[in-house]
């Protein structure tokens, strides 16, 4: 059996409850890059990063910001529809609709303009990630 917790202050944190004992796999460390996405995008959005992971849909502002978490994990992480809709706990077809919906959106000048600063974000870390790994090596 799987759920959602959110704790004070926290992020919401799965839960597989098994013959008596909790154990409970936080996001943030099972995906450090996701929960720094998530961030990234709550922090432009003017949103809590707990409202993006929430069981409903929850406001327009929160679901479009969910959605753009959701794209942005796809195209810049490359992840898979079905291992994005199980960080943010959708189905898989919730995220291809959140990307195809966010694309369509991306024809308007502004938008792309606020999502493209994510990206841009999001490629300045992972220079600096394969920089320190060069170095490292």
């Amino acid at each position: 059996m799987r759920s959602l917790e959110a704790y004070a202050g926290e992020g919401p944190v799965l839960v597989r409850k098994r013959a008596g004992r909790v154990l409970r796999f936080d996001r943030r460390r099972a995906d450090p890059r996701g929960w720094h996405l998530a961030e990234l995008v709550a922090a432009d959005r003017r949103i809590r990063v707990s409202e993006l992971f929430g069981p409903d849909r929850g406001k327009a502002e929160i679901a479009l910001a969910r959605q753009l978490a959701m794209y942005l994990m796809h195209t810049h992480y490359s992840r898979i529809y079905s291992e994005v809709g199980r960080f943010f706990g959708r189905d898989r077809t919730t995220v291809s609709y959140a990307c195809a919906l966010i694309e369509e959106m991306r024809e308007d000048p502004a938008f792309d303009d606020r999502v493209g600063r994510i990206e841009r974000e999001l490629a300045g870390e992972a220079t600096q990630e394969q920089e320190l790994a060069h170095a490292a090596s």
